[in-house]
């Protein structure tokens, strides 16, 4: 644990079982006394993609629902089934965004270490995200169930610009996994590269990338190879955040689920694997689940402690 603008802040990272892999994010697991501004600056002076922070523990209007993140070892508000219930909030260190998958997992992970695995709810600003976290042998794993998704098509003039930013030629493109916008709590362009060179090749103009980003309400752009019929490698950029590219995006896994569902790309039961981060030096695996039963999107995996 570590202070930051005098607040305690755990630190873990997601969707990999070593400290030098995966996602990081900044936990802080009572936040009921930081005002917006005071969130915005812990997550700016830690300077990952995204810090999570626990406003309440216990769901809108339930019956002893408390301010803060309880004590070590209180086993916390319960809603009808059982699930221990939280409000989340998520920053970037420029901007609150309104969910965050790794940064999600990453406080999963850290209340399962204090209380024990088990069901949880997180209240976000995008919805409610169940999520449960399970013990594999010596690893903790944490399943996130996204809001309704939805998928969007993009106007060529935007597209155009998507890629005129990136530097990416139309004739990159994989003409099988066609662009649109994508939702499962933040939206996401997905642009599909057509070999695994040009996905690795990423060098971006970063004001102007931003400025489309902000105008289209993009949390980042998906940028995906397919490998085989269900193993993907992706990047993100994430210049509206502050930082050039996220390691492992959990929301962007969750969108990019919706989105091969949509466009009938995978089956309507299907389990994916997603690489991130390998061109970084920070590989991470994301599992996202798809259900014929349920239009919403599971992503799951594994995350460890950084130490201080």
């Amino acid at each position: 644990m570590s202070r930051h603008s005098g607040t305690e802040v755990l630190r873990y990272t997601a969707f990999s079982a070593d400290p030098e892999g995966g996602n990081p994010a900044g936990v802080v697991l009572d936040a009921s006394g930081l005002d917006e501004a005071a969130m915005l600056a812990v997550a700016a002076e830690l300077g990952y993609s995204e810090s999570a922070f626990l406003t309440r523990q216990g769901g809108p209007g339930e019956a002893g629902a408390r301010d803060g993140a309880g004590e070590p070892g209180d086993a916390g508000a319960r809603d009808g089934a059982g699930a221990r219930e939280y409000t989340i909030r998520y920053f970037s260190p420029k901007a609150e965004v309104p969910f965050c998958g790794h940064a999600t997992v990453a406080t999963a992970l850290a209340l399962a270490e204090r209380d024990g695995p088990g069901d949880l709810v997180f209240r976000t600003p995008a919805g409610t995200v169940p999520v449960t976290v399970t013990r594999e042998g010596a690893e903790l794993r944490a399943t996130l169930t996204s809001v309704e998704p939805d998928v969007l098509d993009i106007a060529p003039d935007d597209l155009a610009e998507a890629l005129a930013a990136l530097g990416w030629p139309a004739a990159d493109l994989d003409p099988a996994l066609p662009p649109r916008i994508a939702f499962a709590g933040a939206r996401h362009l997905v642009l599909a590269a057509a070999t695994r060179e040009r996905l690795a090749d990423l060098s971006y103009d970063f004001a102007r990338l931003e400025a489309l980003m902000h105008r289209l309400d993009l949390t980042t752009l998906q940028l995906v190879w397919r490998q085989a019929p269900d193993v993907f490698h992706v990047r993100d950029p994430f210049p509206v955040g502050g930082v050039v590219e996220d390691p492992a995006t959990g929301a962007a896994a969750a969108a990019f689920g919706a989105y091969l569902r949509d466009r009938s790309l995978v089956p309507g039961t299907a389990v994916l694997t997603l690489h991130q981060g390998e061109d970084m030096g920070r590989p991470g695996t994301l599992t996202v689940e798809l259900r014929a039963d349920d239009a919403r999107v599971r992503v799951s995996g594994t995350g460890t402690r950084i130490g201080d």
